[in-house]
């Protein structure tokens, strides 16, 4: 069936000021740069998923999009990483449920205009 949907190939996030949110996600957060495409959007590549962040397009609004998880290893020492480099804690990590075969922990921190990003790890 060719109509079915597949993986995510893009994600975008709405942000105020597209030079200072790639700062965050690319320096703080150490996403790879892709490319630009005028002032108003950039690309970055997170594990093979294309993040685009741009300014808000018709009604849109910074600040209130989903969150975004990236799956880690050490979630401790990542989020501590990337504090230190400038995010804004919003939660240390914590034990979020307990799984047959593992721990689920989340923790969180904000770019610049307040979107969550969150961070998790399976723990074995």
């Amino acid at each position: 069936m060719s109509e079915k949907l597949s993986t995510i190939g893009q994600i975008a996030i709405t942000v105020s000021d597209v030079e200072k949110a790639l700062e965050f996600y690319r320096d703080v957060l150490g996403l790879e740069f892709l490319f630009s495409a005028g002032p108003e959007l950039a690309f970055l590549n997170a594990d093979g998923i294309r993040l685009m962040l741009s300014t808000p397009q018709g009604a849109g609004a910074t600040g209130a999009n989903s969150i975004l998880y990236f799956n880690v290893a050490d979630i401790e020492a990542v989020h501590a990483a990337i504090v230190s480099r400038g995010a804004k804690n919003e939660r240390i990590p914590q034990l979020a449920a307990r799984m047959p075969d593992h721990e689920l922990w989340t923790g969180f921190v904000r770019d610049p205009d307040g979107n969550l990003v969150g961070l998790m790890e399976e723990k074995r």
